[in-house]
């Protein structure tokens, strides 16, 4: 099996329809094909060896040694499987280790079932996008924590992303692991079909034990629907009757209630509060318990807001842009135009993002020369990665890259960061990379003890986003600060307001982003349009 990048040249391969694949049969890929070959564990290598029989063998990983809260986790996954849950629920801080606790956790339920009716032979992980960062995230953190040891007693793994997940819903699987588990939270959707099928979450028996990892769980009633085979279980309830999760919680006393968009948790403060705690004794209640979370055991992360005093040509030009943008999204309004209204949301971010990469980049320059090195947080590419890149290059100052598709390798770019060879890093990822000092690196390397600094150059609108992106650097040990870019005086400012209150409590307090969303939306006259708008989800 082949992973052939689109339209590329493979001569001598040829299209599988069925596999959905490029194929090459022989016994050794002749040279044209070879950097086609796929990585251990990924999609294309699992179905290689499913066809041959006879599995590759994975190459050794460099070990890690789990730490103390990994290994907690992974005993308390392994019991709730033993105990016969269908699924549990990992929602750990950021930088906490999930993914190595998800690791252990396998081993030990495959020694468990050893000799079982149902041993565990195959295993899935679905990441977040991009596949460049995350399918390499878990591959390497499969071989650290001793998953090829798994292999060893017959276990196989398959990691793939949200995006490919119809290419595996035909594939049986024993467990399967759902990273960034709120990524599955539409039920309309064809990604969530696809969960479905791989998670049996429409099914009474023969399910695959799920494990579900997301640190920032329970913001909105939609979030939840992979959690409804368990609360159907805990209530002895019909399966079919938790179909529609929202529902069923309003049923059940909960105070959600039909916004604009969907099912919201009321705007009450204490309600929410309640609802959440109750959800959580659902889950946390049990014998052994189906849920987890540790805060990060280093503190919160320090988020600051940081004004920009824009110059005169500067401010005029903002105060046209916005004058601009208000007139077009109040017409897109009346019309109910909404794809208008996004084109003009996003237009204005990028243009005052872009009036803003000059303070960005003396920002940065600065806390360089004060031996610190710099994580850029970005959401746009032309108007705010590139220019912030090319300006600090042309200071002298070497930047990695991860942003744009194909555009950089992203390890490479990342080790450039990790070792100091590049002080800065820019980036539009906000999950599955580390950014931390002291970070172990293949290779018997070690990340640079430079302290972290990061930079939202751009509110984000979403705390749930924010919150995984300042736990590239701030994790495992390691503090690093936070600063919010904004100018000063400005429709800006008070989206910053808001992103650095809410940041706070997004962990931990139902429907702490979908308030902030609301009242980012009013600042910006946007509240008439989906909340995707917003958060470009």
């Amino acid at each position: 099996m082949l992973a052939v990048p689109f339209r590329a040249p493979a001569p001598g391969a040829g299209w599988h329809a069925g596999l959905q694949a490029h194929v090459y049969v022989g016994p050794a890929l002749p040279p044209a094909l070879r950097p086609y070959q796929p990585g251990p564990y990924t999609f294309e290598r699992f179905l290689e060896d499913e066809l041959n029989g006879e599995p590759r063998p994975v190459p050794a990983g460099r070990p890690m040694q789990p730490r103390a809260e990994q290994r907690t986790g992974a005993a308390a996954i392994a019991a709730a499987a033993a105990a016969g849950r269908r699924m549990f629920l990992l929602g750990d801080d950021p930088g906490v280790g999930k993914t190595g606790t998800a690791v252990l956790a396998v081993q030990q339920i495959a020694t468990q079932r050893a000799g079982s009716a149902r041993p565990v032979r195959t295993v899935l992980v679905v990441a977040d996008r991009p596949a460049a960062i995350t399918v390499p995230h878990w591959t390497r953190s499969i071989a650290a924590f001793g998953g090829a040891a798994a292999e060893g007693q017959g276990v196989r793994w398959c990691v793939t992303t949200w995006d490919r997940l119809g290419k595996v819903t035909k594939l049986g699987f024993d467990i399967v692991i759902a990273d960034e588990a709120h990524m599955v939270r539409h039920t309309t959707t064809q990604r969530w079909k696809n969960w479905k099928a791989v998670s049996g979450a429409g099914r009474v028996k023969d399910a695959p034990f799920v494990l579900l990892a997301t640190a920032t769980p329970a913001h909105s009633p939609l979030e939840l629907p992979y959690l409804a085979p368990h609360f159907a279980a805990v209530h002895d309830e019909p399966l079919r009757s938790w179909s529609d999760l929202p529902g069923r919680l309003a049923a059940h006393g909960f105070h959600v209630e039909r916004g604009r968009y969907g099912w919201v948790w009321t705007e009450d403060a204490d309600e929410r509060r309640a609802d959440l705690a109750r959800l959580r004794s659902w889950l946390a209640d049990t014998e052994p318990a189906a849920t987890l979370h540790r805060p990060a055991p280093w503190g919160p992360v320090s988020v600051t807001g940081t004004a920009v005093e824009l110059t005169p040509a500067e401010r005029g030009q903002y105060e046209a842009e916005w004058s601009e943008f208000r007139a077009e999204m109040q017409l897109a309004r009346r019309k109910k135009e909404t794809a208008r209204g996004r084109a003009a949301l996003m237009r204005f971010r990028q243009k005052a993002g872009l009036i803003r990469a000059g303070a960005t980049v003396d920002w940065v320059t600065a806390q360089v020369e004060a031996d610190r090195q710099v994580a850029v947080s970005v959401e746009f590419v032309e108007t705010a990665a590139d220019p912030i890149r090319e300006a600090l290059l042309d200071g002298g100052i070497a930047v990695a890259g991860i942003y744009g598709r194909d555009r950089f390798d992203v390890e490479a770019e990342r080790l450039r960061f990790q070792t100091g060879e590049a002080p800065v890093c820019v980036f539009t990822v906000t999950a599955s990379i580390s950014l931390h000092a002291g970070e172990q690196l293949p290779g018997d390397l070690a990340a640079s003890t430079t302290p972290r600094v990061g930079l939202f150059h751009q509110p984000r609108f979403s705390g749930i986003a924010a919150r995984q992106v300042t736990g590239r650097t701030h994790r495992d040990h390691q503090v690093s600060p936070w600063r919010i870019a904004f100018a000063a005086d400005t429709v800006e400012e008070q989206v910053a307001r808001v992103m650095v209150e809410r940041l706070a409590v997004t962990g931990s307090t139902a429907g702490g982003d979908t308030a902030s969303l609301q009242e980012i939306a009013e600042l910006l006259d946007a509240d008439w349009l989906p909340a995707a708008s917003l958060t470009g989800d």
